[in-house]
């Protein structure tokens, strides 16, 4: 929220300077973002008013004028539309400095002298209006300095509200907020009642008493919504970040910044029958944006006897709209349930003023102050006769103020301090909360209609601590017995497969839980992920099963930014829902590769990786739980992979991981057009290493031998290496493939794999008829077993 530190001073003014105040309001909870000043650099600019305007002699769009303001009445040539004598405008003088290091010097355009510039808004960078020359109250001083008539020797505060602190939304709240904070008087908005000139009223009824329990309306008529929006409220509006459009629109949202309660004008004359607050019917409606809506039967919508007006708490519809000719309005003040009114705007994409402090929550008794306020303004700026106000309620729906107990004992043990009751009492009496008894225990309050965040004695003890200043908390260690949690010996940590993919070449990347369902839906088909009730937008509102999602995004983020390389990984949780509809959640780990094998440089090749590439990064992961014999790779087909090459990772016979290329119709439907390959793998399941054991490195040499068989071409070498290595025996140390020969024509077979057996004792000397021994065991196994001939 915007506001200006002036305007907030006029109803709460500590003796502090502008640094203690924005620091003092961060350490309460309520974080500020950027202070900035009300208005650019400028000098040299002040009220001017135009005495004549005469036709240029030499251009039709240009006029002469006479201005008085600047010491002696000037000539200015000016070629603004609405520039005619009376009115009173901003005029930069020679010698002015305006926004943007611009500098005013005397002039002659076509022929005639100018001396200055008469400004629009846009030219000062103080507001939008770019039609014409600002046109300034007809009071204004002519000669004063534009900075101080418009009092812009002023602050803008942008503050950044945690959700739960909806109350200070507003001028009222924030002031109330630096009131407690500084032992401060607070000046109270007066918001007394309009009295009734007409009798005219108009009939409520609530069809959805539980979303909304308080709706407040008011008929006002022979309004003038020609006339402007007072100058004061424009800059008040201005330095809120708001852009005025007219008294109505203007006068609500004044409401709204100063009390803290959205408001809504309906054209009267535009209203069949009474207003009825009822569920959405399906129906559609063209907003106050000009979009069309359909809004469904889970939105609440203001509607009249035959149509729906606005969707509630959220936006007007514009066939209700207040125009220029209106003259008999309806001023709508309501209160609804947060729980109505969250995730609605954003399921519309109508986020606004009013949504935003509605599913924060509003104070439940604000309603009738404010349309009491927002008439007065409107009578005084508009004229018109005000009628009485219809309140239409449903007490069970409106929320009960909860009553709370803080006990000494347990707000001395949360803080580590104690604080004397007098101390306690006063701070929580400053903050709003209503007094009720005390005894020996601690004392018993009832909190404020405006504070719908304080429930628990917790609450009490957080406020508390914030009013008494977290800087003025002890720092004390727990002296808590820590019962340290076991951690088996045998799990290897995850944190070393990080590294050892960084190692690789990998940079980790972190996405959001929250994914795409439609991209979700091609990697992962056979699952449906948990869809959240309020998800942040429409392509994050489904729980992730499978951290590919978050991957492919990422990769073609990049690949769309001539990033043509790219490794990157991630571990995070996958969310699957189990059989009972419980939700199951599975720590994973999950690589992705494109692109260049190597990076790009002088010495580099030009090769893409392939489908070995990732799969030789992931077995140098797997090795590191020293257990690299118990996992095997089998082709096997999944839905997003490539069904030629893609392979299920399994150990000891259990599934625990996929890898492969991206199935190229997913890669058509992603619109990358570089192959990419991906691995995910159960973490728990792979975790599990080989403790270190201690061994003697062998004096005695090792004997290599080299074996070349003929074999089927569906034969995995994977399958023919594990039958090698249980019949080589005990004194095989190390068993490689180091040849890989494919053809159709080799002698009929299909391919041949050559394998390096190395043997070594650890106390002695293999004889050569031990090895060999051992090598005829093994030619022997892969030929019962695989039909594998030896290669002469």
């Amino acid at each position: 929220m915007k506001f200006s530190e002036s305007w907030l001073r006029s109803a709460v003014n500590p003796s502090i300077s502008i640094e203690e105040l924005v620091a003092q309001v961060t350490m309460a909870g309520l974080e500020v973002d950027a202070v900035e000043s009300a208005a650019p650099e400028m000098s040299g600019v002040v009220v001017g008013e135009i005495l004549s305007v005469e036709q240029h002699p030499d251009a039709d769009k240009l006029r002469v004028c006479q201005v008085a303001g600047g010491g002696e009445t000037a000539q200015v040539v000016c070629g603004a539309p609405n520039a005619r004598a009376g009115i009173k405008v901003p005029f930069a003088t020679v010698g002015a400095k305006l926004p943007g290091d611009f500098k005013i010097k005397k002039a002659k355009l076509r022929g005639v002298e100018s001396f200055g510039m008469l400004c629009a808004q846009t030219e000062l960078q103080l507001g939008d209006d770019d039609d014409g020359l600002w046109e300034l109250p007809a009071d204004a001083s002519v000669g004063s300095d534009l900075i101080e008539y418009l009092e812009l020797n002023d602050n803008i505060i942008e503050v950044d509200l945690t959700p739960n602190r909806g109350d200070c939304l507003s001028i009222r709240g924030l002031a109330r907020e630096v009131g407690v904070l500084n032992k401060t008087a607070v000046l109270e908005q007066a918001c007394a009642p309009v009295t009734a000139s007409i009798n005219d009223s108009i009939s409520i009824t609530l069809e959805a008493p539980e979303a909304c329990a308080r709706y407040v309306g008011r008929v006002v008529r022979n309004l003038d919504l020609r006339q402007p929006t007072p100058q004061w409220m424009q800059e008040k509006l201005r330095r809120s970040g708001v852009r005025s459009l007219g008294p109505a629109v203007d006068v609500t949202n004044y409401v709204l910044l100063e009390l803290g309660q959205p408001m809504h004008a309906f054209d009267l004359s535009k209203i069949d029958g009474g207003i009825v607050v009822r569920m959405g019917r399906d129906e559609k409606v063209k907003l106050l944006d000009d979009s069309d809506v359909v809004i469904d039967t889970q939105t609440l919508v203001i509607a009249d006897q035959s149509k729906a007006l606005a969707m509630a708490g959220i936006m007007g519809g514009d066939e209700s709209a207040v125009g220029d000719d209106t003259t008999d309005i309806l001023f709508e003040s309501a209160w609804f349930n947060p729980l109505a009114i969250a995730g609605k705007a954003r399921n519309y994409g109508k986020h606004t003023d009013s949504s935003h402090r509605f599913e924060r929550g509003v104070d439940s008794e604000l309603q009738v102050a404010a349309i009491e306020r927002a008439t007065a303004l409107m009578l005084e700026i508009c004229g018109g006769e005000a009628g009485p106000v219809v309140i239409q309620e449903s007490a069970e729906h409106l929320p009960a103020p909860a009553t709370i107990k803080l006990r000494d004992a347990h707000l001395a043990q949360q803080l580590g301090v104690v604080i004397g009751s007098a101390e306690i009492d006063d701070i929580l009496a400053r903050l709003g909360l209503t007094f009720v008894s005390r005894d020996d225990e601690g004392s018993t309050w009832v909190a404020p209609s405006w504070r719908f965040d304080i429930a628990i004695e917790q609450d009490l003890v957080e406020e508390v601590a914030r009013i008494y200043g977290y800087n003025n908390l002890p720092t004390s260690t727990p002296t808590m017995a820590l019962e340290l949690q076991a951690k088996p010996e045998r799990q290897q940590d995850l944190s070393i497969f990080r590294q050892q993919l960084v190692a690789s070449g990998y940079q980790e990347a972190v996405t959001y839980s929250f994914v795409d369902p439609e991209l979700q839906k091609l990697v992962d088909p056979e699952t449906d992920g948990i869809a959240l009730q309020n998800p942040i937008s429409a392509d994050m509102s489904v729980m992730r099963t499978s951290l590919w999602s978050g991957l492919l995004s990422t990769a073609i983020y990049n690949l769309n930014r001539q990033q043509n390389r790219v490794r990157i990984f991630e571990a995070g949780q996958c969310f699957v829902p189990g059989e009972n509809g419980e939700l199951t959640q599975n720590m994973a780990l999950a690589g992705l590769i494109c692109g260049s094998r190597t990076p790009a440089g002088w010495t580099a090749s030009k090769d893409k990786v392939d489908f070995f590439d990732i799969k030789g990064d992931l077995e140098s992961v797997l090795a590191l739980t020293g257990l690299a014999e118990q996992f095997s790779f089998s082709a096997a087909e999944h839905p997003a992979l490539h069904p030629g090459q893609s392979a299920m990772l399994s150990r000891n016979g259990e599934q625990v991981g996929w890898i492969g290329q991206l199935h190229p119709k997913l890669q058509a439907q992603l619109d990358v057009s570089t192959p990419v390959y991906l691995f995910q793998v159960d973490v728990a399941k792979v975790s599990e290493s080989r403790l270190p054991k201690f061994s003697e490195v062998s004096k005695f040499p090792a004997v290599r031998r080299d074996l070349a068989f003929l074999v089927d071409s569906q034969i995995a070498s994977a399958d023919l290496m594990s039958e090698a290595r249980n019949a080589a025996g005990e004194h095989l140390v190390d068993l490689m493939l180091f040849d890989v020969y494919q053809s159709k024509d080799i002698d009929n077979k299909g391919k041949s794999l050559a394998l390096g057996l190395t043997f070594q004792h650890a106390s002695r000397t293999l004889t050569d008829e031990e090895i060999n021994t051992a090598i005829d065991r093994v030619v022997k196994k892969l030929d019962n077993k695989f039909k594998a001939e030896l290669r002469g």
